[in-house]
């Protein structure tokens, strides 16, 4: 990747737009020291920014120099020297009070001065095209600002500090020691002797695939405890759907009632059970209705569980089960679903086992889905739904039990296609293919394994990872 960047000076808020203590507008660029010593007033009111050491903090103001220098706001002004800062260029931020009206007063004065607007995330994308960090290291910048949970905090740290940029470089690293081997072997055979190197390579990319596989298996885990569980809870009117959402999320977010139909549309909220997090979306009670708005959220309800990847189907277990209840069984088929039987308080002999479904049923069903009682009245059972839940996606496992985890989509798919370009190096040996053949795959899964760390990586992918920062970032 070329530097082909602008050498525009940039500058944006970098600390939320709200109401705050404290408020901080980066500037990077080569003119970075230049631009706000412009709008810069020392405590004995000189313009003496110019000589600020890198690496120090200064106290003073930003003054309006169209407005016989106006003091906008008291400042620390911090002054880090390229290539010793975090995009590599000099960098000035100026710490400000937090308010909204003073942090964008003093932006235009920065852009007034000769700076241009920051796109989002351009300063760590400078950062990268400036080889301080790679692409595995600045995707994991925003995911540390992005985390929901300690799972997902320490994970991008990890990968922050090289876990999966380590892993990779040493994966090509060997692959590409092998596509020299070859090259030379074939344009100098008299000094490189390929008897017997089939034998010899076949081991070696066992051995590295292996390694790959080992890191996908980490994969559906980690994006799991990383982003959540996309969890739709379903059921008929009065099963109790929208008090569980109260119940796992500790507040009163669903108006529960003894009416059916009360809740006509789709609520959502974010909720941690332990280390794992469910996007939860409570729907209308799945049934037949000749309410216009009822149908709305029935059909509503019915595309959740479309997009769901799990599904908390709620039964009451006082009332015996009918065709709608059949009709959310089918809607659930294919996902990852558990079965809620709702107010056991009232009913005391339920009896959990293997066949309860069947029963419940009347009918051989081809789904094994997994059942617990419950009382929401009482606040029993939840216990059990966490672990049910950890059951179905974390192997039962509550902690984390490896120290690297992939956990960022696109990492799993290059992965997968370079494991897949190995498997044909494995598959040309069984063939007994000729030693020429094996690079062209060798050099697949080498350019795929670069494109996670931004070693072969194009323009538009480069655009499309940074568009999605934060500004300022």
């Amino acid at each position: 990747m070329l530097n082909d960047f602008s050498d525009d000076t940039i500058c944006a808020i970098a600390t939320a737009m709200s109401d705050a203590g404290i408020g901080i507008i980066r500037v990077s660029g080569r003119e970075a020291l230049n631009i706000v010593s412009k709008i810069y007033l020392s405590a004995r009111k000189e313009k003496n920014l110019i000589s600020h050491e890198p690496n120090t903090i200064k106290f003073g103001y930003v003054c309006d120099p169209e407005n016989d220098d106006e003091i906008i706001d008291e400042v620390m002004v911090s002054y880090m020297k390229g290539p010793h800062s975090y995009t590599r260029e000099d960098v000035v931020e100026i710490n400000s009070h937090g308010g909204m009206l003073v942090m964008n007063r003093i932006l235009e004065l920065l852009l007034k001065g000769g700076s241009r607007l920051a796109e989002p995330g351009e300063f760590t994308k400078r950062a990268f095209l400036n080889g301080r960090i790679d692409l595995a290291k600045a995707e994991a910048v925003m995911d540390i600002i992005s985390a929901q949970n300690d799972f997902a905090l320490d994970s991008s740290r990890r990968q922050l500090q090289g876990s999966i940029s380590n892993e990779v470089i040493s994966l090509r690293k060997e692959i590409l020691y092998q596509m020299a081997f070859i090259e030379s072997a074939l344009d100098d055979p008299e000094n490189y002797d390929l008897d017997g190197y089939p034998e010899k390579v076949r081991e070696i990319v066992y051995k590295e695939t292996g390694r790959i596989e080992s890191l996908l298996q980490t994969a559906d885990e980690g994006l799991i405890r990383k982003d959540g569980i996309k969890t739709v809870i379903v059921g008929r009117p009065n099963a109790g759907k929208s008090s569980l959402l109260n119940a796992l999320s500790g507040n009163e977010r669903a108006i529960v009632t003894d009416i059916a139909g009360t809740t006509r549309d789709v609520i959502e909220e974010t909720v941690r059970l332990g280390d794992i997090v469910l996007h939860l979306i409570d729907t209308a009670g799945i049934r037949a209705t000749d309410d216009v708005i009822e149908k709305i959220g029935v059909y509503r309800a019915k595309e959740k569980i479309e997009e769901a990847q799990l599904c908390l189907y709620i039964l009451d277990s006082t009332s015996d089960v009918n065709e709608e209840d059949r009709e959310i069984l089918n809607l659930c088929r294919g996902k990852k679903t558990i079965i809620i039987l709702n107010k056991n308080d009232l009913k005391d002999d339920i009896k959990i086992s293997g066949d309860i479904l069947p029963m419940m049923f009347s009918e051989e069903l081809d789904v094994s889905f997994p059942v617990i009682s419950i009382s929401l009245l009482k606040g029993e059972g939840l216990d059990d739904l966490k672990q049910k839940i950890s059951d179905l996606f974390l192997g039962g496992e509550l902690v984390p039990k490896q120290e690297v985890y992939i956990t960022n989509i696109r990492h799993k798919e290059l992965l997968s296609k370079a494991c897949e370009s190995l498997k044909l190096v494995l598959k040309s040996i069984e063939d007994g293919m000729s030693e020429d053949f094996y690079t062209v795959d060798l050099t697949n899964a080498y350019t795929f394994l670069g494109e996670i760390i931004g070693e072969e990586v194009g323009d538009d992918l480069v655009e499309e990872i940074f568009s999605k920062f934060c500004m300022g970032k």
